[in-house]
Parts: C-alpha cells; sequence; structure tokens
C-alpha cells in the first residue's frame, strides 16, 4: 500500500529540506534517496521534482550552483540555505504536533 498522493505532495518540502540538510545532492540523487527511503512507496518523476526545487530556490530556502558529476558531465546541485534550516526546523515542528494529535485521537471511535 503505497502512500496517499495528498500526503506525498504535503511531505515533499520537508524531505527535500531534510536531504539537503545532510548535504548538497542533486535531482536525481533526491529521487533515489526518497524512492529508498520509502522501499519504493514514494516515486517521484523529475516532472515533480524540479518544480518544488525552483519554488524553494525562489524562497531562498536553497540554492542552485553548477558542479561536476564523476563522470565529468556539468551537473546541478543544491544546497539548504539559512532561511531554509530555519523552514525545516519549523515544518518539524509541525509535522511533530500532528503526529502527536493523530496518535492521542488512535483509538477513540465516532459516536455517530
Amino acid at each position: 500500500m503505497g502512500l496517499s498522493k495528498d500526503l506525498v505532495a504535503a511531505s515533499s518540502t520537508p524531505l527535500i529540506l531534510s536531504i539537503l540538510n545532510k548535504g548538497e545532492s542533486y535531482g536525481y540523487a533526491i529521487i533515489q534517496q526518497v524512492h529508498d527511503m520509502s522501499d519504493g512507496d514514494i516515486s517521484w518523476a523529475d516532472g515533480m521534482l524540479y518544480p518544488i526545487l525552483h519554488r524553494l530556490e525562489k524562497k531562498e530556502w536553497i540554492e542552485s550552483f553548477w558542479g561536476k558529476a564523476e563522470t565529468g558531465r556539468k551537473r546541478k546541485y543544491y544546497r539548504l540555505c539559512k532561511a531554509g534550516l530555519d523552514e525545516l526546523k519549523l515544518q518539524r515542528k509541525q509535522w511533530k504536533q500532528l503526529s502527536n494529535m493523530i496518535s492521542q485521537l488512535e483509538g477513540k471511535q465516532c459516536s455517530i
């Protein structure tokens, strides 16, 4: 059972910021890391990831730069900015708050 599209979409920003908090990366590596961490439940396509990266860059949460891959080919890398780290801390706090709320509701049944 995979994750719902809504949940995947809602989690994309904190996932990307968390990955870049561990170090700079490039698009394909981010896609692979998310796929591996989710045991294949989340499979992002380039067309989904790059608009998010551009949005995060526009908000100045991340920045991009050109570097060389091990093959010598040029590759666009992304890294977390200070504002992105602040945003990551805020989003982690919000996710924990939601998780705690859901945990508190577990086992409570609707009395309709």
